[in-house]
């Protein structure tokens, strides 16, 4: 997902919600404005803390602290640019919300934090110092009009703007490290189920904030921790959980050094080759192989490990996705497949080996499986790596394979959602790509023209809605409709045969993406 400061991970939510949790705070903070963020009572009140720390648990305090941080970024940012604008009245009252909403943050995290260090004590301190003194450097700017002296208190606001900014990222920053240490301890040190299924669930809470809390928890130790958790038998039942928190770990460059460390793919190869395993934890262990081995990684260390067990994870993939109960069950499973098939024609060899063609081909015949473009566009990718094997071929005739590829050629999304119709687009471009492969065996054309995948291919290159306007669609059914009027040039009508097989591929593409949809 799209910059925030680096702390921050904007939470994606419908706009009027977001108006809505935020108003609290909001209020909140235009109460303090008004009280010049003074105590209404200068004696401790105990009992109101108790409530207001016992209220929520550490996730929901989590939570309320990164919306603040997140208010607290947006209105700097806000800041700079009215400053950028000389807008002093609203930048001096921007800076006093500012002040408010620090002071309420820094209030509510020592509220239910149960220890907090003296680094915590002096960056709350300078934070604090710092925004009294921006709030007062721009309530002088306003009772000047003198522009040479605005000027120059310009670059001081600045200065102090990029001051707190810096400060506020710093004191963030530590107090997600001091809460990510104190998850990881009970993890390592609590020997109790339920204290560590707790710690578990609030850390995999943490992880989903984005990367930057995934590097946190990965730097103070947190993929040795969970692994330590899937080596011993006495917390079997929060195996699907903990790998699921690994899971979104491993996203990044540091938790996959941490795996490495740990011979964590090892432990994932045991786990998904143990048969007395549950099938929640074999799939869950799925989702892990499939996040370390996603093509879009820059870094790849941990492979060489992989590949030395990569037979045994196959097999048990492969076996998952056969005797798969749900769709999401296979999802994972399929996903981790067709990560594996990008590595090289040996990952793809040893998945032809074992049958896979047929289970996948079989599993999309049922719906209750293979029930979304999503799980589709995996079973796709399998299939489409697996097709520059010549012995793929004599596979996918015994299974109907052209079947399976000329129905995901009208793949289409139902929802309206972007992240489905990109799934729709893939399928449709992946199974262009199989079929431009395998036709290179005469079976699998001549079976390819007499379902009539022909006038198909035409009509997504000539028609941009029925492929939603992708140009990567377009170039892999020109290919695939190349590859067939080879063996069939009498299934093209004339004009077809000039303007999309005869012209370089280029310029075909050209024309087809100039082209006027006809609607007659």
């Amino acid at each position: 997902s799209p910059p925030l400061p680096s702390s921050v991970h904007l939470i994606q939510v419908d706009s009027v919600q977001r108006w809505m949790e935020d108003l609290k705070l909001m209020t909140d903070c235009e109460c303090m404005c008004i009280l010049q963020s003074k105590p209404i009572s200068i004696e401790k009140d105990e009992q109101n803390e108790l409530i207001l720390s016992s209220q929520y648990s550490t996730c929901d305090n989590l939570q309320l602290l990164l919306k603040r941080a997140w208010i607290v970024s947006t209105e700097l940012t806000r800041i700079a640019q009215k400053l950028e604008k000389n807008r002093w009245q609203r930048v001096h009252s921007m800076t006093v919300r500012v002040n408010c909403h620090v002071r309420s943050m820094i209030h509510e995290y020592s509220t239910f934090t149960r220890s907090s260090s003296e680094e915590m004590h002096q960056l709350e301190k300078l934070l604090v110092d710092k925004c009294s003194e921006f709030t007062a450097f721009t309530e002088r700017c306003l009772q000047t009009e003198d522009e040479e002296i605005l000027r120059s208190m310009k670059s001081c606001v600045n200065e102090t703007l990029v001051t707190v900014a810096q400060y506020f990222g710093q004191l963030i920053e530590l107090v997600l490290t001091q809460e990510a240490q104190n998850l990881l301890r009970q993890i390592e040190f609590s020997g109790s189920l339920y204290v560590t299924e707790s710690a578990i669930s609030s850390l995999f809470s943490l992880a989903q904030e984005g990367a930057h809390l995934c590097r946190i928890i990965a730097k103070e130790g947190g993929v040795i921790a969970l692994f330590k958790i899937c080596r011993q038998d006495c917390f079997r039942c929060l195996y699907p959980q903990t790998l699921r928190t690994l899971a979104s770990i491993c996203c990044v460059e540091e938790g996959m050094h941490q795996l490495e460390k740990v011979d964590g793919i090892l432990c994932l190869t045991d786990i998904l080759t143990d048969t007395s395993h549950s099938e929640a934890t074999h799939a869950e262990a799925a989702a892990v192989i499939a996040q370390i081995t996603s093509p879009h990684l820059t870094f790849t260390q941990h492979l060489t490990s992989f590949l030395e067990n990569m037979e045994e994870i196959v097999t048990a993939l492969v076996k998952l996705c056969q005797e798969a109960s749900s769709g999401e069950v296979f999802l994972l499973a399929s996903a981790a497949l067709a990560n594996i098939t990008f590595f090289d024609t040996m990952a793809c060899e040893i998945v032809l080996q074992l049958n896979a063609v047929k289970i996948l081909l079989a599993a999309c015949s049922d719906k209750r499986i293979v029930d979304t473009p999503y799980s589709r566009d995996q079973v796709v990718t399998i299939l489409a790596n697996m097709s520059v094997l010549d012995q793929c071929a004599s596979e996918f005739i015994q299974g109907n394979g052209v079947q399976l590829l000329m129905e995901m050629l009208f793949e289409k999304s139902s929802s309206g959602n972007p992240a489905e119709a990109a799934a729709c687009e893939r399928v449709q471009q992946k199974s262009a790509v199989t079929l431009a492969r395998l036709s290179r065996d005469p079976g699998v054309a001549d079976a390819a023209i007499k379902l009539r995948c022909i006038p198909r291919l035409i009509k997504l290159c000539r028609s941009p809605t029925e492929r939603n306007n992708s140009d990567s669609v377009l170039v892999a059914c020109l290919a695939a409709l190349r590859s067939l009027a080879v063996l069939s040039p009498d299934g093209l009508e004339d004009s077809d045969f000039q303007q999309l097989v005869k012209p370089r591929l280029v310029d075909s593409f050209l024309l087809c993406t100039n082209m006027e949809e006809s609607f007659v």
